[in-house]
């Protein structure tokens, strides 16, 4: 059921004894908008403990090692997950099949949760977090501002992409006058890289390959490459707006190989393709500009199916 923010702060408000999960292979929003409920609902003097992958190195300065008891939770909340199967959970624990509240913004989350708070307008789940605690009244920290900018900048890719609006600005801007030390954390995730990473992008663009006459551009990650560069899967994310920013690229594609056999796919386009309705053919979704998806077989069979389906959304555009 899709609620809105009075009902969501309510339902928040009447619980306690809470488990906090985002998705699997989380990102600075993912990570951002967990710790930022954490410290909230904490200040409330709730009992709240989370569960959390391996978070991507550029925004390590957000995680704070979980100290307290180890309580079955009463309610489940999950934030920036669209889909229960992106649910990121410990082997034995089955918490993404009894989500109480699901706080997201993507408009293709599928309402897998008891009560959603979903606003699609929003660039970010963290800036559906801070349009949550203004709401409320939460005393938003220093602590609290550092997750939501990070949150807000990641998904924005530091304001740049065309889901920044005048609200996400704003918004932005209140958390650093909250205490946000926003020239760090640009600086952080933006504008630093180690060798081993200039290494790691510099052999995924040698691998592109260019489709529908240099319309769609499809990277290609190994296993090797990752084990070769020492690169994780979590640190990797940044790659899968490259191929889209070859001049005329229209639809950028990034085909990930998963430990566990097949490929994720990424793809990010420029309006007005849709990266949502292209995953959607094989079951994923996402964003209108990103989204991604799960794909078996061998490489070959693979990357010609998603040029296949970038080609339809083309022709669908008349482009």
């Amino acid at each position: 059921m899709n609620i809105g923010l009075p009902e969501a702060w309510k339902t928040l408000c009447a619980h306690d004894d809470i488990l906090l999960l985002t998705h699997r292979l989380p990102d600075g929003d993912a990570v951002g908008s967990l710790f930022a409920l954490y410290e909230a609902l904490s200040a409330m003097g709730k009992r709240v403990r989370y569960l959390l992958d391996t978070p991507p190195q550029d925004v390590n300065f957000l995680v704070r090692e979980y100290t307290g008891d180890v309580f079955e939770p009463l309610f489940v909340v999950t934030v920036d997950v669209a889909d229960r199967k992106l649910v990121y959970e410990t082997p034995g624990t089955a918490y993404g099949d009894r989500v109480d509240l699901s706080i997201d913004h993507h408009a293709s989350n599928n309402l897998f949760a008891r009560q959603t708070l979903v606003l699609p307008e929003d660039a970010a789940a963290a800036e559906v977090l801070f349009e949550l605690f203004t709401f409320g009244g939460v005393r938003i920290t220093p602590r609290i501002a550092d997750c939501l900018y990070t949150g807000i900048a990641t998904d924005t890719g530091c304001f740049r992409y065309p889901n920044t609006t005048a609200a996400t600005l704003r918004a932005a801007a209140a958390l650093v006058d909250a205490g946000a030390d926003n020239g760090r954390i640009n600086t952080d995730i933006f504008e630093t890289k180690s060798l081993a990473y200039v290494e790691f992008e510099a052999s995924v663009m040698r691998s592109v390959q260019m489709f529908l006459d240099n319309r769609c551009a499809v990277a290609t990650i190994p296993l090797s490459l990752f084990a070769s560069t020492g690169v994780t899967e979590a640190d990797a994310k940044a790659v899968n707006a490259l191929p889209r920013q070859i001049e005329g690229v229209l639809a950028g594609v990034t085909v990930k190989e998963r430990p566990e056999g097949g490929w994720r796919i990424s793809v990010r386009t420029r309006a007005p393709l849709s990266a949502s309705e292209i995953c959607k053919r094989f079951g994923g979704g996402g964003h209108a500009l990103a989204a991604g998806c799960e794909l078996d077989g061998d490489l070959q069979t693979v990357v010609p199916q998603i040029v296949k389906a970038v080609e339809q959304e083309l022709t669908s555009k008349n482009i």
